[in-house]
């Protein structure tokens, strides 16, 4: 009984996507990315609209129209496994809505085509293994998150039955203590903003409200810094060992090539008297 196995690529298929794998086409749609980003930007000025309006407009076309070519092409290369990798998903959800046209009802979209700039993502290595570690932590960042919703929750009705009726802009209901305790967690005018306020009227507050901030800013913050550190460092090592193991089948097979070549010649000169 035989398997059935997928066709092989074409010849034409197998070249095109050679060509556009490339470095110097990686380079190139990575200098038209950080370029059209620079369009993008001078399309919100007033002052570069009214001088060269027309060749802005047309020039952003233009890189539009190569962002089209080349997720064309990776199309045609690969075909249906184009979309069975995450990173060409990314690069067609992303040109797909520069292409819907911005009218009055999605004129949004104007404001989503800078949304291009992040297909550098995908091009860099570098931002590419970042991105790819963050998106590892992702689990190990929601039991933290999910921490930092308990404590938050406990912190918000503790402050709201402490010091809602003295201070209801700050802590009147849930929702009002939640944000300004985020506030606090972030340490944006924590101090001379709220605390202190609080602490003229309520001088135990501080026993609340230090403790609370050691254990989201400095505990529960640092370990998801931790997470994602620890994240990127396991996709750097990945990758590492991607790399070398590709770089020892490369050897391997050279060795191999060399070892069939001088038994090609041996065999060709016959033995020696």
């Amino acid at each position: 009984m035989t398997q059935s196995t997928a066709p092989a690529p074409s010849p034409l298929r197998t070249r095109v996507a050679r060509f556009v794998e490339s470095r110097a086409v990686e380079n190139f749609v990575l200098g038209v990315i950080l370029f059209n980003a620079i369009i993008l930007g001078l399309e919100t000025s007033d002052v570069a609209m009214e001088r060269v309006g027309p060749l802005i407009l047309t020039l952003d076309r233009l890189c539009l129209a190569v962002f089209v070519i080349e997720i064309g092409l990776k199309l045609f290369a690969r075909g249906g496994r184009f979309f069975s990798n995450g990173w060409n998903i990314f690069d067609f959800v992303i040109v797909a809505i520069s292409l819907v046209p911005a009218t009055q009802g999605l004129s949004v979209l104007r404001a989503l085509r800078i949304l291009r700039l992040l297909r550098v993502v995908s091009v860099a290595p570098s931002l590419r293994r970042v991105v790819e570690g963050l998106v590892s932590a992702l689990p190990g960042m929601g039991s933290v998150f999910l921490l930092m919703g308990v404590i938050f929750y406990i912190g918000s009705v503790m402050a709201t039955k402490l010091f809602g009726e003295t201070f209801p802009e700050w802590f009147g209901t849930l929702g009002r203590s939640g944000y300004s305790l985020f506030q606090i967690m972030t340490l944006e005018s924590w101090s001379m903003g709220i605390v202190r306020p609080v602490m003229e009227v309520y001088t135990y507050a501080w026993m609340f409200f230090v403790p609370f901030i050691m254990v989201t800013t400095f505990a529960v913050v640092n370990l998801l810094v931790g997470l994602i550190v620890n994240s990127m460092q396991d996709a750097h090592q990945e990758e590492s060992n991607e790399k070398t193991d590709t770089y020892r089948d490369e050897v391997l097979t050279r060795l191999t090539e060399l070892e069939a070549l001088i038994r090609e010649r041996n065999d060709t000169q016959g033995p020696r008297d």
